[in-house]
This record gives C-alpha cells, structure tokens and sequence, in this order.
C-alpha cells in the first residue's frame, strides 16, 4: 500500500511539443499504471484501434506496453532502475508511439525515479591494518569505501565507527565523496594490546535507513614511524577507448622518509568501480598504471582509482588516479524500418510521407551527429522529424511512364574522422493513373487508293499509342462523323476499331471525287476515358478507264462536211486541228495524235502534240480534191486506249469547183449505199431524191464556206466549237461535266492555236444543247 500511494505521488506529466513526460518508481509491479496516453495526447480510442498504434522501444526490453483498448501505458516487465541506468540520473526510457493511416508518432518519456532498495555494502569483509606503535597521533589510515547502487537522498549518506579510544573517523571526510579515513587519537601500545578489532558501518539516506558493516582489524607493529606521503594529490590520465592493451596511462609515485625496509614503497590498487580491476594494473614496484582490458566510452566514459601506496610497516597514501576515456567514432549509425510504404499511386502529392526510420549512432559530439541521404537523383527526399527520426518523403510529381519502380538506397552517415555509415535500401512500386491519352504515330495521314477498288479494301492503318498501363492504355479506334459533299463519311470508309485499319465501304471514281478528309479518334479504356483525334486524307489515283472524247471535227452520221485547201497553198498549211480531251488525269490524259489513213499520205501530216493538220508539200493541180484523213487520238495510259476521227478535206480554189466534185462523191455514196433501195424504187424516185440532196448540200456548203472565209480574215478570237455536255447516265461518272476551254486564233488562220483539256472550277463555260447561239 505504501508503495501504491509513492506512486500515485510521484507520477505527473507534462506537454512538450509533440511529447508527453511520465515519471515512475523502480520495481513497480508488472500490470501498474504508467499513463493514459489517449487522455493526454487528445487521441480518440477509435484511433488507436483503426490505427494499428504500437509502440517502439529500440532494441532494449520491452519495459513498458500499450493496452489500446484503455488508452494507457502499463509495466510489462518489473524495471531495476539500478540495472538500467547504474548511477546515471535522470534515469529515463523513450519510446515512441505509433500510428498509421496517417501515418504518425509521438514520443513519451518515462522516467525511472529510485527507491531505497539497496543496503551500502563494502567489497571486502574485512580491513587489516598494521600500525606502528610509533604512529603519530593523528595519523591518517584510509579505510575502503562501501558502495550503494541507489542515487539521491537514497544514496550513501555517511559511516559511523564503533566505540574506541584509539581511533576515530576523521569528522571533515565523513559524508563527502572523498576517502574515509580512520585518525589515530593516542599513541598506541603493543605491549598493552597488540591487535585491536572495530567495525565501520555505512548508512543511506532513505526511508527506511539502511546500512552495511565491514570490521576493522588492527595489528600494531614496530619502529616504522614514518608513512608514505603521494607526490600529488591527484593524477589524469585521458585514454581513448580504442588504445591498446599495455598502454601506460600514467604513473604514480610517493616518497617515505623512513630508510631501508621501512621506506620501501609498493603501490596497489585499493579502491576502484566495478570492473576497473579488470582494466587497469598498478605495477607494484614503479608504480606504472597500464591498460589491460578494452575500454567502451559509450558504456564508462569517467573511472577514479584509488592507488594505496604503502610501506613495510603497514603507512599508506592514497594517490587518486581519474582517467578520462575519449571516444573514437567506433560506432556506425543503425538504422530501423519503423513504418514503409511497398507502393504508391503515381499521382500523390510531393511531401507524402513514405517511409519512417529511427537512426541512431552513440559514439559523443560529431561523431554521434547522424546526416541521411539519397545518393541517387530520385524524386525523394530525407526530412528529419526529431534528432533520431528520419521520413522518407516525395519530393516531387512521380510518373510511372517513366519509372515504375525505385530501388531507394538511404544512407547514413555520422561526422566522426573517418566518418562512418550504414544504408538500407527500399523497394517502391508505382501504380498506374489515367494521365496519358493515346498519341497517334504521326500527327497527319495520307492514304492513296486506286478508283474502281473492290469495296471493303484494306486502305491502310492508324496506330495510337498510350503511356499509360493495362486497361488505361487499351486503345480504340473511332471513326468521327462528318460529311463529305453532303454525304456521311461513315458510306466512304470504316475503321476498325481494335486495329485501326481504314476500309473502303465503296468504290471509289477518280472522276467523281478526288480526295476527302477525316478524323479518326483514339480512346484508351480508363476511367474517365482520353482521346486524340487525327485528320486522315485520302487522294483516289486515277486510272485510264476512259478513252479520248473527239471535240473536234464533229463527227456525224451522214455530213459531208470538209476543210477546204486552196491549191495554192504553200508547205506547212493549217488545214485544221483536231481537238480531243480526256477526261482520266496525269499520263492518263496526255494525248498523241496520228495519221492513220490518208487518201495521199504525202500531202498532209498530224502534230504529234497538238493534233494540227497540215500540208507537207506544195498543193498542186494534180491533187484529188477529195481527200479523205482517218486520224487516231490515243492517250499514254497503261493500257492505252483510243479514238478515231474522219476528217475530209476538199482542195479546191472554188466552192463551185468543191460542189461539183463533193456532189459526184455525194451521188456515189448515196448509190453505193442505196443499191438496193434504188433498184426497188421507181427511176422517178431516184431523180427526186438527187435533186433534194443536191439542194441541201448546196446550201450547206455556201454556208461553211461563208463562216470560214469570215473566221479567215478576222482579228478576233473566236470559239469555232462548243462540246456536247456529257451525261452521267449510270451514275458512275467517266466524264466531268464542266470544262474550260480556251481557243486563240490569230489573224493569220495558217498560225492557230488551241488550249483545252484543264478541270474548271471557276470562268466555267456550260454549255446548253438547245442552244444555237455562236
């Protein structure tokens, strides 16, 4: 009970920033009370439930546990305050709580506070003495010191010796941290009392006292009247706590003025802390203190040796020895994973936390000052919490296009000479977000198809690609609707939509349409979806699929129509020029003319180029006037393809001259091809009909002779022929419907020239059929 209610007195709290302090007796019993951490860090019991707090002690015992139900710490294991922390004071141990989800800590302090619970002992169960009966009165014997493990009030307080006339303790050394010493009081008398037997008892200062004896035995000797007397007070010594066994540390020394026997001197240890018997020796004889153990300046950093040096007859001094160890930096950084994180999302914000680490180093000064790092250039950064608690953060956006996964080496490193250090290296995954939309391998596309494909050819493919992973980047291909003259661009072509391969949904006529465009668009599977779209133009090749159309001369059933040529008409005469046009494109289109037929092929030639008609030599009497010129207009297609055209031609200086001729040609013609109807008709009829057709062709020819000796002799230009409007009557189109046509004339009519064959979309010239206008 009187323990419960120490307790309830000693244990108190207070709040420091990010820290909460308790204070605790030894030796409390396991299931006692701590703290309630709940109540004092203001953390709902929930809390400590979803977030899985524990707590973090290092790699010593578990002293203390987290009962997360109550909210409080408890003692799991009974602590000795003496066995943790030696004489050290403030006795404390630090632990940490834990929680995740967010991730966070707290750390507590609880210190050890002593009770009475150790009795001052000595080490020897005995002290003997030997004195002179010579010894001066006052005469000072060093009596070894009891040692009490408690500290504070509870610590040694003083010693007391039992009742003598001889002896007494020296009233100044009584409770001070120095050497008990035992003072002669009277001369003594071997011969009244050769040995004396006392006892010295130490006491604490606790609640109850408690003390320890050791009894003193004295043999008086003879003679030796003079004690050894150290030559100072105190000796240092610093060693670093890597030296070598066999290092001289110093050297005590003292002088007795006695001679012979009686002033030898021999040095011995007589009091020193736990285990520095095992780490130093005083030679006996010089006096050398020398290391013979290994020195820890993380576990004892300060030793005081008392060195006794004494003579033959029992006189002593007690020479102080400190020794100060110095640290080296022995000791590397150890690092602990307290939390980690194996994965993240590639879209979390720079300065989340990752992972939480507790670093420490116990070497002193610089060498225990610890600096974590990244050697690598990762978007990861090291921030210090506390002065032993680390977080790994973001330090900037991550991309998992990038890099999908880091290797994380940490290292730590103290500021010792050589500086030592020790790493850890830390995997982390990066998912995959929807942040890429797909991109197309090029930003246009161009696809070219030959008119007259089979519908449902393959035309060509787009291809996407996304950044992204898995389902996000799953692409699809979508045909965008649009029109293409008024028509859905769906009727023209088809996109699949796992490939990416364009159809043709109809066959195409060059003729017709020439190009069209349109979008295709990439969507990738994730949620919400991304897209880009890309313009698609496709150009129809042309083929030769359409044969040369004759302009001019106009061909007709039965016309007689002719070009007339002067007979004195010199070499290179424009007799006419035959005009043709095609309406396939490129060298499908480009046109050559040839004489294929010639009533005298010596008299007239054909323009390869231009299809112009004329005279290769010089007119003569001689010359039939009839002349009839079978002309072939082909183009350089692959296969080329062809038209014919008659052209007849009259040389004659006279119309009169041409109808005469012209009308027998007539009147053959019309006999050859009427043999039959004319022997079946009566010979009345046949008169009839000559007398018509003579009438006809008289005044056609008066006209054409007319019209041409007017074109002859003008300046102007003049447009000598309209083409017919070609109709598309299946639908298909092989001709365009409109075209420009340029004709230039000259003054002189024997140095024309045409232009034609040009698609038009502008000064378009349309012809109309029921009209008769020129």
């Amino acid at each position: 009970m009187a323990r419960q209610v120490l307790f309830l007195l000693c244990v108190c709290f207070r709040s420091v920033i990010g820290q909460i302090s308790y204070s605790i007796p030894e030796e409390m019993a396991t299931g006692s009370l701590v703290g309630n951490i709940a109540q004092d860090l203001g953390i709902d019991l929930k809390r400590l439930e979803s977030g899985k707090a524990r707590i973090y002690t290092g790699e010593g015992p578990d002293y203390i546990e987290l009962n997360k139900a109550r909210g409080v710490l408890l003692i799991k294991e009974r602590i000795d305050r003496e066995a943790l922390c030696r004489q050290t004071t403030p006795c404390s141990l630090d632990i940490q709580i834990i929680l995740e989800n967010p991730m966070q800590f707290y750390s507590v302090t609880v210190e050890v506070t002593d009770i009475n619970d150790n009795s001052p002992s000595f080490k020897n169960s005995k002290m003997e003495f030997e004195i002179n009966e010579l010894a001066h009165i006052g005469s000072k014997f060093i009596l070894e010191k009891a040692s009490d493990n408690d500290v504070g009030v509870n610590g040694l307080r003083g010693y007391s010796l039992s009742s003598s006339d001889a002896f007494a303790l020296n009233p100044y050394r009584i409770g001070s941290n120095r050497n008990i010493e035992m003072v002669l009081k009277r001369h003594l008398d071997r011969e009244k009392q050769e040995r004396l037997s006392l006892t010295l008892t130490a006491t604490d200062g606790g609640e109850p006292q408690l003390s320890g004896t050791v009894n003193i035995l004295i043999t008086v000797l003879d003679a030796n009247d003079n004690a050894p007397v150290c030559t100072q007070a105190e000796f240092k010594a610093n060693v670093k706590e890597n030296a070598q066994k066999g290092a001289v540390l110093t050297t005590v020394s003292a002088s007795d003025a006695d001679d012979g026997p009686h002033g030898r001197i021999y040095y011995s240890i007589s009091n020193a802390p736990d285990g520095a018997h095992e780490l130093f020796h005083v030679d006996k004889e010089n006096g050398e203190v020398t290391l013979t153990g290994t020195l820890d300046y993380e576990n004892i950093r300060h030793y005081e040796i008392d060195v006794q040096a004494s003579d033959e007859g029992g006189n002593s001094d007690v020479c102080k020895v400190i020794i100060e160890v110095l640290d080296t930096n022995d000791n590397p950084p150890a690092i602990n994973i307290m939390s980690t994180s194996s994965g993240i999302s590639e879209d979390v914000k720079p300065g989340t936390v990752l992972t939480m680490m507790n670093v420490q180093d116990p070497d002193s000064g610089e060498n225990g000052n610890v600096h974590c790092y990244i050697k690598e250039n990762l978007p990861f950064t090291i921030s210090l919490t506390s002065k032993v608690f680390f977080s790994l953060v973001t330090d900037s956006e991550l991309n998992r296009e990038e890099f999908s996964e880091y290797n994380i080496t940490v290292s730590c490193s103290d500021e010792g000479v050589p500086s030592l250090s020790s790493s850890v290296t830390l995997t982390l995954q990066i998912s995959d977000v929807n942040d890429n939309p797909p991109v197309f391998e090029r930003s246009s596309y161009e696809a070219y198809i030959v008119e007259n494909n089979t519908p449902g050819l393959s035309v060509f493919t787009v291809k996407a690609r996304d950044a992204d992973w898995n389902q996000n980047a799953r692409v699809s291909y979508i045909l965008e609707d649009s029109s293409v003259n008024g028509v859905p661009v769906s009727s023209y072509v088809s996109v699949s939509a796992d490939s990416g391969v364009v159809h043709a949904v109809r066959s195409f006529d060059y003729e017709q349409i020439k190009d069209f465009h349109f979008l295709v668009k990439a969507q990738d599977g994730g949620s919400p979806p991304l897209s880009s779209n890309v313009s698609v133009k496709i150009l129809i090749q042309d083929q030769n699929d359409n044969p040369p159309q004759v302009l001019y001369p106009v061909q007709t059933g039965g016309s007689m129509v002719a070009e007339m040529v002067p007979r004195s008409a010199d070499v290179g005469y424009l007799v006419t020029k035959v005009v043709a046009v095609d309406v396939d494109s490129g060298q499908n289109a480009w046109l050559s003319y040839k004489l294929q037929k010639a009533t005298d092929r010596a008299l007239f030639e054909v323009g390869l180029q231009n299809g112009e008609i004329r005279t290769i030599r010089q007119v003569s009497d001689k010359d039939a006037v009839k002349q009839r010129l079978s002309v072939i207009v082909e183009d350089n297609g692959q296969p080329s393809r062809s038209a014919t055209v008659i052209v007849n031609v009259a040389v004659a200086d006279s119309f009169p001259e041409v109808l005469s001729e012209f009308t027998d040609f007539a009147h053959d013609k019309e006999y050859n091809d009427n043999l039959t109807f004319y022997l079946v008709l009566a010979l009345a009829v046949v008169s009839f009909l000559f007398i018509t057709c003579l009438v006809v062709i008289i005044s056609v020819k008066i006209y054409r002779w007319r019209q041409s000796r007017i074109l002859y002799h003008s300046s102007l230009p003049v447009i000598p022929y309209y083409p017919p409007r070609y109709s598309d009557t299946l639908g298909t189109g092989t001709l365009q419907h409109v075209y420009n046509y340029e004709v230039c004339r000259t003054t002189d009519s024997r140095k024309s020239d045409c232009k034609f064959g040009r698609a038009a979309s502008q000064n378009v010239l349309i012809m109309d059929p029921s009209s008769t206008g020129t």
